[in-house]
């Protein structure tokens, strides 16, 4: 291999992980800029802060998708209002719907991982994905609002998950469509070293 080669290869490299974090932050600015979109859908209106955190999973993978919901926290940790309502600071993490927030980190690297394995993405394979990364969201955020607002597990279920499933769901729909359309002009996965 000659010199010009191997130069070529490590510009590319780093061209292509500049690019990987370019798109963490945007995509973290995006989960931000969701918390103000709000969809009216009856019973509970949603906001699309998850539709930007499953797309990240899917474009980008664990790694990338992970470093964008970093940046979407540490946003609203140093007091900019991009958590949903407005809400700012640390202590949003420690209350009530806290533990959303914080599950959007292992969401994110779940679902990007999940996308990783694919040999050939397909609609089902993206879909589950995004399924299965709403687990830890859901589960997490369950937890801590039943502890914080002191809520039997049931109550919280059905407050703090149960209205919201027809909203993710649809979410997750569109997600899963958006991303194969974007794949082709954003997708990192397959690009980006591990």
């Amino acid at each position: 291999m000659t010199s010009k080669s191997i130069d070529g290869e490590m510009k590319s490299e780093s061209t292509t992980s500049l690019r990987g974090l370019v798109y963490a932050a945007l995509f973290g600015a995006a989960t931000a800029a969701g918390a103000y979109i709000i969809v009216p859908i009856p019973p509970v209106p949603i906001t699309l802060q998850t539709l930007f955190l499953y797309l990240a999973g899917a474009l980008l993978g664990g790694r990338l998708a992970l470093l964008s919901q970093v940046v979407y926290l540490l946003l609203g940790i140093i007091g900019l209002p991009v958590f949903a309502g407005g809400k700012a600071g640390f202590g949003v993490l420690f209350g009530p719907t806290g533990g959303y927030l914080i599950g959007f980190l292992p969401a994110a690297y779940l679902i990007g991982k999940w996308n990783e394995m694919l040999k050939k993405p397909s609609f089902p394979g993206v879909l589950s994905s995004m399924i299965a990364g709403t687990i830890p969201v859901y589960l997490l955020g369950v937890l801590q609002l039943s502890f914080v607002a002191k809520l039997d597990l049931v109550k919280a279920v059905s407050v703090g998950m149960l209205p919201f499933l027809i909203g993710d769901g649809i979410k997750i729909v569109v997600a899963t469509l958006l991303a194969g359309r974007l794949k082709g002009y954003v997708g990192i996965i397959g690009k980006e070293n591990d």
